[in-house]
């Protein structure tokens, strides 16, 4: 069994940053899996923000991210790290953070195995 558990998620101001973490237990070893951050906005279709490969060589980012989301893994503590800097009121959702079985970079939400709870971020304008 997977298990995934977001934090790090609040309140903030347009402009300013937060940190997700995402810690992951499993049976397998944690590089098997490649792990994705996905949102979802209130009334809105579940979206793609950024995958970390199993190794954490390799990533990709959603346009509308890039070069303000960094992520990261720390495979000796099984975490993944979302960090987000220069946050826009249309970053608002609920983050969750998900593990995929296959190799290289999954990007839709069926790709993924397992999934968190998620996690509330909310950008003030």
């Amino acid at each position: 069994q997977v298990q995934l558990v977001e934090s790090g998620g609040g309140l903030v101001q347009a402009g300013g940053s937060l940190r997700l973490s995402c810690a992951v237990t499993s049976g397998r070893a944690f590089g098997s899996y490649a792990v994705g951050w996905l949102r979802q906005a209130p009334g809105k279709e579940r979206e793609f923000v950024v995958v970390i490969s199993r190794s954490g060589s390799s990533t990709y980012y959603a346009a509308s991210v890039k070069g303000r989301f960094t992520v990261s893994r720390d495979n000796a503590k099984n975490t993944v790290f979302l960090q987000m800097n220069i946050l826009k009121p249309e970053d608002t959702a609920v983050y969750y953070c998900a593990a995929s079985d296959l190799f290289g970079l999954p990007q839709g939400s069926s790709e993924y195995n397992y999934w968190g709870q998620g996690t509330q971020v909310t950008v003030s304008s």
